[in-house]
């Protein structure tokens, strides 16, 4: 009986592995669709506007959900610093992010946006090893500096093109991105991860509402299935995602979770392929190959203390 007790225990430890791991999973396919979303809709709807109806879409569905979750009470918690780490976080990531990359996918394919913003993990585990104390290597700087050689070669093919500026987007978008997940890994650990979600898109709809009249303006002309795609946006890779997200990151430490957002390149560049019909240059398939290999070399990097 013993043996078999000892043999047991370990299983919701696992299970909870699990669950986090098959969150990281949904989290991937839906941000890597994100991508190939918002460039369809680019031509029909402008940045904030996009990132407005995404985001009061968002808002609106995770408001049904706490209130049915939490019986119309939710748990918001007393903690001035832990709410102030959720606005930041809401206005970096949700809100910063989300309009600068609608921008730089005006300029650039889904596929290479993708693998461009995909730096972000190597500037989250520098800044959870310097701020959170999960640690980093040598090797980490290594890793960084083959990745930066892969931008260098996307930035060198798209010199002298519109696709410059694109690149230069993204590189902002993944400094937004990488500092909304240090700041929400901290937040998290006072607060339930549906209302950290919740509460982000709430404060992020406020933060882009000076745009409603602009929005209404488009969606009068606007095709449906633009329209539609924002609603996908907002409720899937936004509500769905951010919230999957949220679970994993509260349970995994903030770098080997966004290790697994490596897939959402070759994700988002077959759908891309497949929808888009677009095709990445051979500079930037070569770049973002060398770029995923850099990561690749620096999650592989012994922590230290």
């Amino acid at each position: 009986m013993t043996e078999q007790t000892q043999t047991l225990q370990p299983a919701p430890a696992t299970d909870e592995r699990n669950r986090a791991a098959a969150a990281a999973l949904v989290t991937v396919l839906l941000w890597a669709s994100s991508f190939v979303a918002i460039r369809s809709i680019g031509q029909s709807l402008s940045p904030a506007p996009m990132a407005l109806l995404r985001l009061a879409v968002a808002a609106t569905a995770l408001t049904v959900l706490v209130l049915i979750r939490f019986r119309g009470r939710p748990p918001v918690p007393n903690s001035r610093r832990t709410l102030v780490l959720v606005a930041v976080y809401s206005v970096l990531w949700l809100a910063a992010y989300t309009v600068v990359l609608n921008t730089a996918e005006l300029h650039i394919d889904a596929g290479t946006a993708a693998l461009l913003v995909n730096i972000a993990p190597l500037l989250v585990a520098f800044g959870a090893g310097l701020f959170l104390g999960e640690g980093y290597s040598k090797v980490l700087i290594a890793g960084s500096l083959v990745a930066l050689g892969g931008l260098s070669i996307i930035a060198f093919g798209s010199a002298g093109n519109r696709d410059g500026m694109g690149v230069v987007l993204c590189l902002v978008a993944a400094v937004l991105y990488a500092a909304g997940v240090l700041l929400q890994k901290v937040a998290l650990r006072g607060i339930d991860g549906l209302i950290a979600i919740w509460l982000g898109c709430v404060v992020a709809t406020a933060v882009l509402l000076p745009w409603t009249p602009q929005l209404l303006d488009e969606l009068q002309t606007a095709p449906l299935d633009a329209i539609l795609s924002t609603v996908y946006l907002g409720l899937f890779p936004t509500a769905v995602g951010f919230t999957t997200w949220s679970y994993a990151l509260r349970r995994m430490n903030a770098g080997r979770l966004t290790a697994s957002t490596y897939a959402v390149p070759a994700v988002s560049t077959g759908l891309s392929w497949l929808l888009l019909s677009e095709v990445p240059t051979a500079y930037a398939l070569l770049g973002g190959v060398i770029c995923l290999i850099g990561v690749a070399i620096s999650r592989r990097a012994p922590r230290t203390t």
